[in-house]
């Protein structure tokens, strides 16, 4: 029996906290097999970002192919891409993979260092939000890519991520960390509905990489055969758990990581 498998395609964080590190962390934290694609090479930590290194487009679309070709994913999870050429070279190279794409347009790191052009927001309307099996924008993310306001209620929430269906999502989870309230709400919204699932709202600096995380997290569930709901659920209750370890693990000055392998260290 061939264990699971997922493919990040990602930039690569020095600080291990998020993007392609907090994807492998995640993949292996449920049992998954994790390949990678890296797309970028940024220097920071948990105070910041201070430098971003694109690796060429045509290096970023032989990662994928090799990769493809020999240990072929039961998902895929895409983050930061940063540049149209890269976002235009990934979706070549994705072909006709029809497992599960989970697609995290990452524009804004925890700290607040921007992350994507805006030559690329384009490009990953037109040729990925397409592909994407689910696209889990955060309220900020969702603002840009629809071109409005940043939601403030809840329909505006719901409006947004019907937009974002509208564009060719199969699914969108409008994950609500950015909201106000003690309550953090995510919204899944399909063409069938939306499901809610809420949770408390935790006091840490423990946040580098929770997007990176529930993203890859929904990956590997979905590459073990869950359906979108059925992986928020579990992916939800794991990331919960992760935050609220992250302060012990005692990591960086500034906005820690979360631990990926809480449930093992229980």
């Amino acid at each position: 029996m061939r264990v699971k498998t997922a493919l990040t395609i990602a930039g690569s964080d020095s600080g291990g906290g998020a993007g392609i590190q907090a994807d492998l962390k995640s993949f292996a934290a449920f049992g998954v097999y994790g390949a990678s694609a890296i797309t970028a090479i940024t220097a920071q930590n948990t105070r910041g970002v201070s430098g971003v290194a694109h690796v060429a487009p045509e290096m970023v679309a032989a990662q994928i192919a090799a990769v493809l070709a020999d240990i072929p994913p039961d998902a895929i999870k895409i983050g930061m891409l940063g540049r149209a050429e890269t976002i235009e070279v990934v979706a070549e190279a994705l072909g006709d993979h029809a497992g599960p794409v989970v697609l995290d347009p990452v524009m804004v790191a925890t700290s607040g260092d921007a992350l994507i052009d805006d030559a690329a927001v384009a490009a990953l309307i037109a040729r990925l939000i397409p592909r994407a099996t689910l696209l889990t924008p955060n309220l900020p993310e969702a603002a840009r890519l629809t071109g409005r306001a940043q939601a403030a209620s809840a329909e505006e929430i719901v409006t947004q991520g019907r937009m974002l269906l509208d564009l060719g999502a199969g699914a969108v989870l409008m994950k609500g960390g950015h909201a106000q309230g003690g309550c953090c709400v995510d919204r899944l919204v399909t063409r069938h509905g939306v499901v809610e699932a809420a949770g408390p709202r935790i006091d840490t600096r423990a946040t580098h990489g929770t997007g990176c995380s529930l993203a890859a997290a929904l990956a590997a569930l979905m590459a073990l055969g869950r359906s979108p709901e059925a992986a928020l659920e579990r992916a939800r209750r794991w990331l919960e758990g992760a935050i609220r370890g992250g302060a012990a693990l005692g990591i960086g000055s500034g906005h820690g990581p979360v631990d990926h392998f809480h449930e093992g260290r229980r």
